[in-house]
């Protein structure tokens, strides 16, 4: 963006040179209010209230804490997987930013559509309400202006858009069935967890936790569209979740049901191998966000985060069983672009859990946010703007 021009004040009386000094600080002010160089940073929740899905909206501070700034309805209804409880999606990616932080897409699984927003700062405007493409979405993958959801109901399958001026445009051909045999509103063990692209965006991948207990990879072709089949490998352990990806391009994968934490090298076939896998030692690991070098997992069973580096050859590391203690339902993250903060929901409590990331990986609590939706109708889904 061009800064603004510096004028030119010789043989100005004193009277113009104030309103010019005045006119600038205005100009930056507009600048400063979300249409420049420093727009408000935000923080975006989820609610999945099965009447009326919202996103609740947090204006964030520079020390990383939050204030609640306003909601805002998605024009359609959240959605609980048959047996959640904590975790009503039993997903990771619901909520995602796009666009360079200027869209926010939100699932409606109650309603099998897509919302998405218009961005500016710490307020949102609701632009489009399209159709999921299949049932009970819970997922969403971005790159660049390609976007696919991830449907868990019944079969499940992903569908294919091209995101353009404010709206979703459905790529013809680009759904893909799963064939997972789930029922809608699916079971949270057996639905898929996540669907995500390579940091390439030339392969799509799926998370199918117990249906399958496998890693599904896609080609993703130069028209948007999808291989016809998927290549997949099983987890090294069961139920894949939730994964990231190192700065190698590694899958880096939490498998709920032993909690472990496993990394993987995608193939030129598109199959996987394992490099190596690690338990925390806690119950039901299936969350996982990135920053500083470490891998911080969110186990839902046993009510904290534990963390995780990688060996030089890419295998998991435990750091620290325990690194963070919340409380029973700790569910989704998200982690700051610089690496700063780390934003952990609790589903089963009904807060936020700000936390410091330090460069040893340790975490410190800053806040505790709380008054969010708890049980039966809990939060899923956090992002940032």
């Amino acid at each position: 963006m061009r800064r603004p021009k510096t004028f030119l004040t010789f043989g100005l009386g004193a009277t113009m040179m104030v309103a010019l000094a005045l006119m600038f600080v205005a100009t930056s002010s507009a600048f400063a209010s979300g249409w420049g160089w420093h727009s408000q940073k935000a923080l975006f929740v989820q609610t999945n209230n099965t009447t009326a899905n919202q996103i609740m909206v947090y204006d964030r501070a520079w020390d990383g804490t939050l204030t609640f700034a306003a909601s805002y309805s998605t024009g359609g209804m959240g959605g609980t997987a048959a047996g959640a409880t904590a975790d009503p999606l039993a997903s990771q990616g619901s909520l995602v930013s796009a666009d360079h932080g200027r869209v926010l897409l939100a699932v409606n699984a109650g309603s099998n559509t897509v919302s998405l927003f218009r961005v500016r700062g710490d307020h949102l405007w609701l632009k489009q309400v399209i159709a999921s493409g299949g049932q009970f979405p819970v997922s969403i993958a971005v790159y660049r202006n390609l976007v696919y959801v991830l449907n868990a109901g019944l079969d499940g399958s992903v569908q294919g858009y091209w995101l353009g001026h404010d709206h979703l445009w459905k790529i013809w051909g680009s759904n893909r069935a799963l064939s997972l045999g789930n029922t809608n509103p699916p079971d949270y063990l057996h639905s898929p967890g996540q669907v995500g692209f390579s940091p390439d965006g030339r392969k799509l991948i799926v998370t199918t936790k117990a249906s399958t207990s496998s890693l599904d990879v896609f080609w993703v072709h130069d028209s948007g569209r999808l291989s016809k089949t998927a290549v997949s490998t099983t987890s090294k352990t069961p139920v894949p979740f939730a994964f990231v990806f190192d700065p190698l391009g590694r899958l880096v994968v939490t498998e709920a049901l032993n909690s472990y934490l496993s990394t993987y090298a995608i193939n030129p076939d598109n199959s996987l191998t394992n490099i190596g896998s690690v338990s925390d030692g806690q119950a039901a690991a299936c969350w996982v966000s990135a920053a500083r070098g470490f891998y911080y997992v969110s186990n839902a069973g046993s009510g904290n985060v534990s963390s995780f580096s990688l060996d030089g050859s890419g295998a998991p590391v435990l750091v620290n069983a325990t690194a963070a203690t919340i409380a029973a339902g700790v569910i989704d993250s998200v982690a700051t672009s610089d690496q700063r903060f780390l934003y952990v929901q609790c589903g089963g409590a009904g807060t936020i859990s700000v936390f410091r990331v330090h460069h040893d990986g340790s975490l410190t609590l800053v806040q505790t946010v709380t008054g969010l939706p708890m049980p039966p109708e809990a939060v899923e889904g956090i992002a940032l703007g």
